[in-house]
């Protein structure tokens, strides 16, 4: 599995691409889909944040924290753009950091969001909540030239096996 930083190096092409639908409402949203302990899946909206090396969410207590928790598997996909059906999505396993280094980079990287709205934050605002780094194993993009594309472009990467 790969960071997002080593997967923008590998395809930029595709990192571009995703980075511009998750944020293309100038913060980055995209649909979380997790495990359920019965083996369903289970899906929410989350806040994701892009930054040149990782893709984090800050997840608060939660069935889907839980969910990332025991199985770290996870798919992300973009919201629905209100101009043509292009989306990004993601697959892979989550992983759960700590360590206040990144914790710091996430929440810097949240609040640095251009769309951001809302009253000042510090990071006291985020007491409670996990920063979980998303890796990557493939990914799916696809392109549209508007609502009912015939034709619908995808490209699809998947991690190389070592």
């Amino acid at each position: 599995m790969f960071r997002w930083g080593e997967f923008a190096r590998l395809r930029p092409d595709l990192a571009s691409g995703g980075h511009d639908l998750f944020c293309q409402f100038g913060v980055g949203l995209a649909f979380l889909a997790t495990v359920k302990p019965n083996g369903a899946p289970r899906l929410h909206p989350i806040c994701v944040v892009p930054t040149d090396d990782a893709l984090y969410g800050l997840i608060i207590p939660s069935p889907k924290l839980r969910d990332l928790q025991r199985d770290g598997r996870y798919t992300l996909h973009s919201y629905p753009s209100p101009d043509n059906e292009d989306a990004f999505s993601l697959t892979g396993a989550a992983m759960v950091h700590e360590a206040a280094p990144v914790r710091s980079a996430a929440i810097t990287a949240f609040l640095a969001q251009p769309g951001r709205q809302g009253p000042a934050l510090d990071e006291s605002h985020f007491d409670g909540q996990t920063v979980v780094e998303f890796l990557i194993d493939s990914c799916l993009l696809t392109r549209t030239t508007g609502h009912g594309d015939t034709n619908p472009q995808h490209a699809i990467w998947h991690a190389p096996i070592p």
